[in-house]
């Protein structure tokens, strides 16, 4: 399948007085045309960093190095300020995480999603008006004329966010990248804006990035899923790989700390401790503090990339041959097994050994 973005060992060091901030530690990224790719990670991960970067959005304190940076064939780290502004909007969409922050709270709405189409497409007066009306009406805002007319401030959090949606797939982009789009939002509402990203990514043949701190939300919109930790992909496989035979002992914490219908748990699940502090570059596998299955070769090397499946790839120690066998939770096991039924029913094959990749690009 062919790459609308590739991202071949991203690094972002942000430079912060005397100090500095390795938010981004090689990453490896690929979007495939028409494809959904949850970036999942907790807060500080480098999700959000990692795609402003491609975007071309961070500021001066930031720098960004990479061995390539591609959109389709065009060469990003040789993108010009003016190339870029182009590009953001008409090609490259964002939905920000904070629609109050996001939107001009002085501007009303139907002029900020209009903005775009009138500074690159030349488009004004009725048609300007027009193509407005079409983007709030295609978000599911009744009465877009209404909706024009009122500042961000008169609108509900659910509608902000469409409104912010309309603002982004207005020039039709080729490519969104949604930032955390439902996490203000109530369990409802999370479930309307899942749904209409869904419906626009099918109507405008969209290639999307969804950012979540949540599995729980990109169980039912992503094709494959990266699972961000310390500025590193340490997981990424499709959601079926992900959700039901994850390899990476921080992508279990994740998926147990997910609540279902049949939770029969007086607690949810915490990961213990902290992500580790990105003022100087860490030792060994990041994650080795917070990992119950953590080896002493944990402290000392990080782990390389081991290839599960053609699809499936994890950065951890746990998948060496060499390591002992070992047992994951009675929840993960679960998981496992209900994906070597599935895969056994679908192929007649047993579930792939994990063997090194050695380096391959996810």
């Amino acid at each position: 399948m062919a790459n609308i973005v590739t991202v071949k060992n991203l690094k972002v060091v942000f430079n912060e007085g005397n100090e500095q901030v390795y938010a981004v530690n090689g990453v490896d990224l690929s979007l495939h045309q028409d494809e959904t790719l949850a970036l999942v990670g907790e807060s500080g991960s480098g999700k959000s960093v990692a795609t402003h970067a491609l975007l071309g959005l961070l500021g001066k304190d930031a720098v960004v190095t990479a061995d390539e940076m591609l959109y389709g064939e065009k060469d990003l780290l040789q993108t010009s300020r003016r190339q870029y502004t182009h590009l953001r909007g008409q090609e490259l969409g964002l939905i920000f995480q904070d629609p109050l922050s996001g939107l001009n709270p002085t501007m009303r709405i139907g002029r900020q999603i209009g903005e775009g189409l009138k500074v690159h497409r030349h488009v004004h007066g009725h048609a300007l008006k027009q193509a407005v009306f079409a983007a709030i009406e295609d978000v599911g805002l009744a009465d877009p004329a209404l909706i024009a007319r009122k500042y961000p401030h008169e609108l509900s959090g659910g509608q902000r966010q469409r409104a912010m949606i309309a603002m982004a797939l207005v020039m039709q982009p080729k490519v969104l990248i949604a930032d955390e789009p439902t996490t203000a939002l109530d369990v409802t509402l999370q479930a309307q804006i899942l749904a209409l990203i869904k419906a626009q990514k099918a109507k405008h043949d969209l290639s999307v990035i969804f950012i979540t701190h949540d599995l729980g939300v990109v169980a039912n919109i992503a094709d494959r899923v990266a699972i961000m930790y310390a500025g590193k992909i340490v997981e990424v496989g499709t959601a079926n790989e992900i959700f039901y035979h994850p390899q990476h002992p921080y992508t279990w914490g994740l998926l147990d700390a997910v609540p279902s219908s049949d939770d029969q748990r007086d607690q949810l699940f915490t990961l213990p401790g902290t992500p580790p502090d990105l003022h100087q570059p860490i030792k060994g596998d990041a994650f080795a503090p917070r990992n119950p299955y953590a080896m002493p070769i944990d402290f000392k090397k990080e782990p390389p990339l081991f290839q599960v499946s053609p699809t499936h790839f994890v950065r951890s120690w746990l998948l060496d041959l060499r390591t002992p066998h070992y047992q994951p939770p009675v929840t993960i096991q679960k998981r496992w097994a209900r994906f070597a039924q599935l895969h056994a029913e679908q192929t007649n094959d047993p579930v792939v050994e994990s063997q090194q990749a050695g380096g391959v690009p996810v």
